[in-house]
């Protein structure tokens, strides 16, 4: 009796037994197949695209070309990077003497001056023109403009412009701005024939130097003789904003945007320094000392200095762009007054007008070395290195992109 009641027991227990383990399996194979097969819709099965983000991007200032690199406004200015007008020109310096009425024209390759060209009356700087194709001496107190073809060096016609200190063209080279520092004008002109188009009147004294936005719809102007800065609708042709600089007896010269668009530097020569402006926002600016009498402002062939001439002591400062500040500074041999200028088209040389001391200065790039001191006429200004990387001239010494 008890053998008999245990072994149905057993059975019992083993065909339990089987029979849950014939469950777990089958419910596994299910569960692997459910699996499967959903994995395999799941591939097959499209998945909702999710669009890339959109950068909202300012529209420029139409017909103006198209920025290259919005990080670097300067990215077309690159070593040797000749545009096919302006490749075929000799390498040559031009120096405005608004003493001698009369422009010199150096070699860059021998340090002298192969030829003098008379012009017109106080002669203050020599532009490139927004094609690249002319060279534009402003004759201040002539009242007119001296056209230079650098590929022969031949002069033109000279045209009636009136009181044009300084001279600069719209990125998308519309227009020609004379900067009529005596008759407190900005004057848009024709930037082939120089006919008036339009005339701004400012309230500020001293309109000369200016620099553009990276989209073109706006530039920022330094007003000399009564420390002030403008802020100017391209389009429009209409200041919008004014605003003077906090410091006694200011005096703003050069005006330059840093290679990202978003920082401004004006040089001021008798606050000693450059001042750094949001051009956007036009609130007050700070200033960083670099020397005294700091005047021009250039930007180096690799978009990552800026070199400062510090024309009352004859030393060049440089401000590194990424950090915002001064890493060193150069002392030209023997003195000097370091002006305005440019940079070589290879990038390796700086070359300055001594204003005040009838030279021309010519820097290395890399060491501040003082190359040469080449003797000129008297009261050297607005010297133009030619021809030089870029697409398009915003006038000046030289403002490439």
């Amino acid at each position: 009796m008890a053998d008999r009641t245990r072994t149905p027991h057993r059975t019992t227990s083993r065909t339990g037994r089987r029979a849950a383990l014939l469950a777990v399996a089958c419910a596994l194979a299910v569960a692997g197949c459910g699996g499967s097969t959903k994995t395999k819709a799941a591939e097959h099965s499209p998945r909702p695209v999710r669009p890339a983000p959109v950068k909202a991007v300012k529209p420029g200032l139409p017909g103006m070309p198209p920025v290259l690199d919005e990080n670097d406004i300067y990215a077309a200015d690159r070593p040797g990077k000749l545009a096919p007008e302006v490749r075929d020109f000799p390498s040559r310096v031009y120096v405005p003497n608004t003493e001698s009425e009369s422009v010199s024209v150096i070699d860059p390759e021998t340090y002298k001056v192969i030829e003098t060209i008379p012009v017109g009356m106080q002669p203050q700087h020599v532009v490139p023109s927004w094609d690249m194709k002319t060279l534009w001496v402003n004759n201040d107190r002539g009242n007119d403009l001296t056209p230079i073809d650098p590929a022969t060096g031949k002069t033109g016609d000279r045209v009636d412009a009136h009181d044009p200190y300084n001279l600069y063209f719209t990125p998308n080279g519309k227009y020609a701005i004379v900067m009529a520092s005596k008759d407190k004008e900005l004057v848009f002109r024709d930037p082939r024939t120089m006919e008036e188009r339009k005339t701004v009147p400012v309230t500020c004294s001293g309109v000369n130097h200016a620099d553009f936005s990276a989209d073109g719809r706006y530039f920022i102007v330094s007003c000399e003789f009564s420390g002030e800065l403008l802020k100017v609708d391209t389009e429009k042709m209409e200041v919008i904003d004014q605003q003077k600089l906090p410091f006694e007896g200011a005096m703003p010269q050069d005006v330059k945007i840093s290679p990202n668009g978003k920082t401004w530097y004006i040089a001021d020569m008798m606050a000693d320094g450059v001042w750094i402006l949001n051009g956007d926002t036009f609130a007050e600016p700070k200033l960083l000392p670099t020397g005294k009498g700091a005047h021009g402002l250039y930007v180096s062939r690799d978009s990552k200095n800026l070199y400062i001439s510090n024309r009352g002591e004859g030393s060049v400062s440089l401000l590194d762009f990424a950090s915002g500040r001064l890493v060193d500074k150069w002392h030209i041999r023997g003195g000097g007054s370091p002006d305005m200028g440019g940079v070589s088209a290879d990038g390796k040389v700086l070359w300055l007008s001594g204003r005040y001391n009838a030279e021309v200065y010519a820097l290395d790039t890399r060491t501040g070395e003082t190359l040469a001191k080449i003797p000129v006429g008297q009261g050297p200004h607005g010297l133009a290195v030619y021809p030089q990387p870029g697409r398009y001239s915003l006038g000046h010494t030289g403002i490439f992109r």
